[in-house]
C-alpha cells in the first residue's frame, strides 16, 4: 500500500458533553442512506427524557471512553479499501480520518474486515476526505456534516459520551520545503553538522533560547541541503492504464504485504513472480494503447488524443 504520509495514531480520552443534560438520542437504522439528500445528514431522532434520563446523564458526567484514533493521507482510496481495513485491524485503530481519497460522491460504504467509510468528494482526481469507523460504532453516528471536499465531521455518542470527529485536508501546494532527506547521505550529514556547529558558535544549544536555536537549524538546512519547489510531481504515464494492470498491481501489493509479515522463501518467490507479471501487463497495456492511438491518428478523435498526450508530457 503506497502511503503519502505517516499514520498518526492518538490514544485519547474523550470528555463528556454536558451542554444539554437530559437530552437522549435514539439511533435509527438509516445510516447506510445518510448523505443522499445533501451535505448535512442527521442520522437519528432526539427526545427529551425525564428524571430517570437526567439521573443517568448526571452519573455519566466525567466519564471517559478510551479510543484509538488515527489520521492518514491515502493518496487515493481506489484499490486500497481492504488494505486500509487490514491495517486498522492490525494496529487496533477504532476511528481513522483519511485525506485525499479522490472519490466523488457523498456516501458510506463498507471496506471489509468490519469497517465502514463515510466520505465526501467532488472530484475523482483531487482532494476528498473521509472517516473510517468500526462497524460497531456505525449505529452510534448521530450526524454527518460534509462541509467541503477538504473538511467533514461525524458526531457520535459512545457509552453516553458525545464525540465529534473532524477529518480535514490542507495540502501545502507550491510551498518550498527543505530537503531534509539528503541527511541520509553521509557527506551531506557531515557538512550539515559542521555548518551547524559554526552557526551555533560551537555550542549544542543556545542558552535559554530554543526558538533561536531552531531557526539556526532551519536556516542551515536551507543553505546546505537546499529547498524543493513545493510543486507536486505528477504521474504523466498512466493514460494507458486498464483494469488488468490495476488488478496486477493490487495483487503485487498484497503479496509484498504478505512477505513483509512472514519472510518465508515461498512468500518471496510469490512476490517476485507477481513483480514480473506486473511488468508484462504494463508492457502489454502500453503496446495496446499505442497501437490504438496510431490507428486513430487519421481521425479527429486521434488528433485530440495525441494533443492531450503531448500536453501531459510537457
Amino acid at each position: 500500500m503506497r502511503i503519502n504520509s505517516q499514520l498518526l495514531i492518538v490514544n485519547t480520552n474523550i470528555i463528556s458533553d454536558r451542554s444539554r443534560p437530559g437530552l437522549t438520542t435514539t439511533v435509527i437504522g438509516t445510516v447506510d442512506l445518510q448523505g443522499a439528500g445533501g451535505n448535512w445528514a442527521t442520522v437519528g431522532r432526539r427526545s427529551r427524557g425525564g428524571r430517570r434520563v437526567h439521573r443517568q446523564r448526571e452519573k455519566r458526567k466525567g466519564k471517559s471512553v478510551g479510543l484509538t484514533i488515527g489520521t492518514l493521507n491515502v493518496g487515493t482510496m481506489t484499490g486500497k479499501g481492504r488494505e486500509l481495513a487490514d491495517m486498522m485491524e492490525r494496529r487496533k485503530v477504532d476511528i481513522l480520518c483519511v485525506q485525499e481519497t479522490r472519490w466523488k460522491g457523498s456516501k458510506a460504504r463498507s471496506i471489509g474486515a468490519g469497517f465502514k467509510l463515510f466520505y465526501y468528494g467532488v472530484d475523482s482526481k483531487r482532494n476528498g476526505v473521509g472517516v473510517v469507523l468500526k462497524e460497531e460504532f456505525v449505529r452510534n453516528v448521530l450526524e454527518v456534516k460534509r462541509v467541503s471536499d477538504r473538511v467533514m465531521s461525524l458526531k457520535l455518542e459512545i457509552e453516553g459520551v458525545m464525540l465529534n470527529v473532524v477529518s480535514g485536508y490542507a495540502p501545502q501546494v507550491e510551498i518550498e520545503k527543505t530537503k531534509w532527506w539528503k541527511l541520509k547521505k553521509e557527506e551531506c550529514c557531515e557538512e550539515f553538522r559542521q555548518k551547524l556547529r559554526q552557526a551555533l558558535g560551537g555550542q549544542v544549544v543556545l542558552p535559554d533560547d530554543w526558538e533561536t536555536t531552531a531557526e539556526v537549524v532551519r536556516e542551515t538546512g536551507r543553505k546546505v541541503l537546499g529547498v524543493s519547489s513545493g510543486r507536486r510531481k505528477e504521474d504523466k504515464e498512466t493514460w494507458w492504464w486498464n483494469e488488468e494492470v490495476q488488478d496486477s498491481i493490487q495483487r503485487k501489493r498484497l503479496a509484498k504485504k504478505k512477505w513483509d509479515m512472514d519472510r518465508t522463501e515461498e512468500n518471496r518467490q510469490e512476490y517476485k513472480e507477481l513483480q514480473r507479471r506486473v511488468k508484462r501487463e504494463v508492457s502489454k497495456a502500453k503496446q495496446k494503447a499505442y497501437d490504438e492511438l496510431y490507428t486513430r491518428l487519421d481521425t479527429r478523435e486521434g488528433e485530440k488524443d495525441l494533443y492531450r498526450l503531448a500536453r501531459q508530457r510537457d
